[in-house]
């Protein structure tokens, strides 16, 4: 999970813009798991995980595993960040991290189905298209469709509203400490 970028989309109608905030939670091998696509690009990615039911069922405990986000996001037991100003074995992890997160996936996806690059059509409409596009992505990662070329990363953060959880980032030194020293 990770810091979306906005779809921009273009109301045919009024050539008024708008831009839509986009959630998804994928995994290493870019299948997509989790898309929230409904929220104007003006609303904070963080705002948006937390008011999501991923984000309800993972601070109840009902799921286990550790998302990874960027640092616009607060660091917290199942949504680790990386680290701000990072030491030598900090900078292993802030490197492992940042080569696992979800921009791989938006890339492909944009890569994929260049409509999402600028859509004209409602922001309604543009949200139905976006899961679409998800769908497909996913069926083309499962049947091994050869994935098309990306290019270069760009940095998606943004700074974070939420403060980090003590117990993020303890969780986040353990994982350091026995994976990355």
């Amino acid at each position: 999970m990770s810091s979306s970028p906005s779809l921009a989309t273009e109301d045919s109608v009024t050539s008024k813009r708008s831009s839509i905030g986009l959630q998804m939670v994928c995994n290493a091998d870019c299948v997509i798991s989790n898309v929230v696509a409904k929220w104007p690009g003006s609303v904070h990615d963080s705002r948006i995980f937390r008011a999501s039911e991923i984000y309800q069922c993972l601070s109840q405990g009902e799921f286990s595993g550790v998302l990874l986000g960027d640092r616009g996001y607060g660091c917290q037991p199942f949504l680790l960040t990386p680290f701000t100003d990072p030491q030598e074995a900090q900078q292993a992890y802030n490197h492992a991290h940042a080569r696992a997160r979800v921009e791989m996936t938006f890339g492909l996806l944009k890569a994929r189905f260049h409509c999402l690059h600028k859509l004209r059509v409602s922001p309604v409409r543009a949200c139905d298209i976006t899961v679409a596009c998800a769908v497909l992505h996913n069926v083309a990662c499962l049947r091994k469709e050869r994935a098309p070329r990306v290019p270069p990363a760009m940095d998606w953060d943004n700074p974070a509203i939420f403060p980090d959880d003590d117990s993020g980032r303890l969780l986040r030194d353990q994982y350091v400490l026995n994976y990355f020293s």
